[in-house]
């Protein structure tokens, strides 16, 4: 019997599956990983994270997670106005497992990448 048991963890309203659906989007763990190191602004997350990402979509992703209680947003009243984001303990809490599963990534990868070449024959 699996781990996860029987017990109906996925259904559609279970926290756990609302949960899973939020940190599965392509961004957020990639997201959550550029905040580990602490608080920074908008600009330098992007470069943190690298390409692929546009600001808008940076944008609204942080903004779910702020929403979902995983990042605190700070504007400070300032003269250009400056804005940093941060984990929140909560959102603190999944950097071990984004960081295993980083690990699990870089062990395998290329067994994942040699089995979609099979596939694609």
């Amino acid at each position: 019997m699996s781990e996860f048991g029987s017990g109906g963890l996925f259904l559609a309203d279970c926290p756990a599956r609302l949960a899973v659906e939020l940190i599965a989007d392509k961004w957020t763990v990639v997201v959550l990983a550029g905040l580990s190191e602490g608080p920074v602004r908008h600009g330098e997350l992007a470069g943190l994270i690298g390409g692929g990402i546009s600001r808008k979509v940076l944008t609204q992703t942080l903004r779910r997670l702020e929403s979902h209680g995983l990042v605190r947003r700070h504007a400070y009243a300032e003269a250009p106005p400056r804005v940093e984001y941060e984990l929140t303990p909560l959102g603190a809490t999944l950097i071990d497992p984004i960081h295993t599963l980083t690990e699990w990534a870089r062990a395998n990868g290329e067994a994942v990448l040699d089995a979609l070449e099979t596939a694609r024959g």
